[in-house]
């Protein structure tokens, strides 16, 4: 094909506008879900072919393998880290060059340092991605085409020639515009791992802590918003959030040792019934709340 843009060589095979999915799962069958919608073709990979051929029903295209894979300009890896990072080593030959691979797990720096090693030697692109989107549910039976609308959508851009690198970034919003997202951020992958470790990670790991009291046994009668919303992430895929957490081990354990830290000098005002103490505490974090909030 003839190339439009500078980031596409003239031996590009891409067909414009076709995707390719690994992985169904929540993410993965939102994205396909959405681009579907859009009108793209989307040819997707999953481990359980019985949801693949659930989504051929209506949503995709057909199986993505050897010989599709040349063909799609768009290849999102929706697969846990080790398994994405694996299959991009594997079909990496195969990817024409030009075509633009993204991944949407949960930490960057791991996946970001091996799948921008393995684009160094071919002419494709890696873009590091995260969509700040999802719910507690996970599996393609809870994906939903309007899943990524006005989030935000985190991106670690490849080290390259200025000018290409726009060119790439921007067919790249230009492809995933049937998604709706609201916006896209640039980030290094290593502030986007400091950063994800206390605005998600720490939220699961206190969220699933959290139900753990024996009270929540009893909460049926006695609870309303704030146990709703305190545990809504306490439900997750274990083995998922497993390989993130240690993905991404020395933010994380630093997040939780300063709740553990704080939550200590609750526990110490309550414990000697210390009033003021326990209110300036209570009045901090109400004005922290306030604060980040630019309220």
């Amino acid at each position: 094909m003839t190339p439009t843009h500078p980031s596409v060589p003239a031996d590009a095979t891409f067909v414009p506008g076709r995707v390719g999915i690994l992985g169904l799962g929540l993410m993965g069958g939102s994205f396909a879900k959405a681009l579907h919608e859009g009108s793209a073709e989307v040819y997707a990979w999953n481990r359980t072919r019985s949801t693949l051929e659930l989504a051929m029903i209506e949503t995709i295209d057909g199986e993505l393998d050897d010989e599709t894979v040349p063909t799609c300009e768009l290849i999102v890896l929706a697969g846990y880290p080790k398994v994405s990072i694996e299959w991009l080593r594997t079909m990496a030959p195969r990817i024409s060059p030009g075509a633009i691979v993204i991944d949407v797990v949960g930490v960057k720096k791991v996946v970001c340092d091996e799948c921008f090693d393995v684009a160094r030697d071919h002419q494709w692109h890696f873009v590091g991605c995260h969509p700040m989107a999802g719910t507690q549910y996970s599996g393609f039976a809870h994906a939903r085409a309007n899943m990524f609308h006005r989030a935000p959508m985190v991106v670690v851009p490849p080290a390259m020639d200025d000018f290409k690198r726009l060119d790439v970034l921007e067919r790249l919003k230009a492809l995933l515009e049937p998604c709706g997202f609201g916006s896209f951020t640039l980030s290094t992958a290593e502030y986007h791992d400091e950063v994800i470790a206390f605005t998600s990670q720490l939220a699961h790991v206190v969220s699933n802590a959290y139900v753990k009291s024996p009270s929540a046994r009893v909460h049926k009668g006695f609870s309303a918003g704030s146990y709703k919303d305190l545990t809504r992430v306490a439900r997750l895929n274990a083995t998922m959030w497993t390989e993130l957490f240690l993905d991404n081990a020395e933010n994380l354990s630093s997040e939780i040792g300063i709740l553990i830290d704080n939550l200590q000098q609750y526990k110490d005002a309550i414990d000697v019934g210390d009033a003021d103490r326990l209110k300036a505490l209570l009045e901090e974090g109400d004005r922290r709340k306030r604060e980040v909030d630019g309220r």
